[in-house]
């Protein structure tokens, strides 16, 4: 029965969920580097000093970057097999990464965006969880946990967590579109 398959997904939302209520509770594992709480900084700023596009491209290189060159190839080949739709690769890299690099939050992004896209909610609400107890400014995690929450008929979940994920990035047009949607009653569209 589908109740009994949502059951436990519905669980793991409540989890998941709390976590992201309490984000501002929370500090960034000390192997994330410092240059990304003044990016953030400037990211939140109604007048940022350098464009918002900038700023973000930046803290998207610092995530997927690491200093073990060997890691940072295999995140690049995980990412090259997801662009090319070669989820068996991926997963197989991906499942590497995080047994060998656990403290990397980025390695648990894109391990529960490839599990999204494949709809294994549980297993990208794993992943989700992980990066944000690593970085819990991971804006990108909390969108997916909200599209994971609109896919479960969670509107209000998914509103709160779009909402916080606005709180650290501004710039997120699409999320305010979610929103609005949400509101409106709209609750059928995925945003991206």
């Amino acid at each position: 029965m589908k109740e009994d398959v949502l059951e436990p997904i519905d669980g793991r939302i409540d989890e998941v969920f709390a976590l992201v209520m309490t984000l501002d509770e929370r500090r960034p594992a000390p192997e994330l580097p410092r240059r990304l709480t003044a990016l953030f900084k400037d990211l939140a700023r109604p007048d940022p000093s350098h464009p918002p596009s900038e700023t973000l491209d930046l803290i998207w290189a610092l995530w997927i970057s690491h200093p073990d060159a060997d890691a940072a190839g295999a995140m690049a080949a995980a990412v090259d097999a997801m662009a090319a739709e070669d989820f068996e690769t991926a997963a197989g890299i991906l499942d590497g990464l995080v047994v060998r690099r656990p403290r990397w939050s980025e390695a648990w992004n894109k391990r529960a965006t490839l599990a999204f896209v494949q709809e294994r909610d549980d297993e990208a609400l794993f992943g989700i969880e992980q990066t944000l107890l690593l970085e819990p400014r991971h804006f990108g995690a909390i969108s997916g946990f909200g599209q994971i929450c609109l896919r479960h008929g969670r509107w209000p979940e998914a509103k709160a967590a779009f909402q916080v994920a606005l709180s650290i990035n501004p710039h997120l047009r699409g999320l305010r579109e979610a929103i609005a949607d949400i509101d409106a009653g709209g609750r059928t569209r995925r945003f991206h």
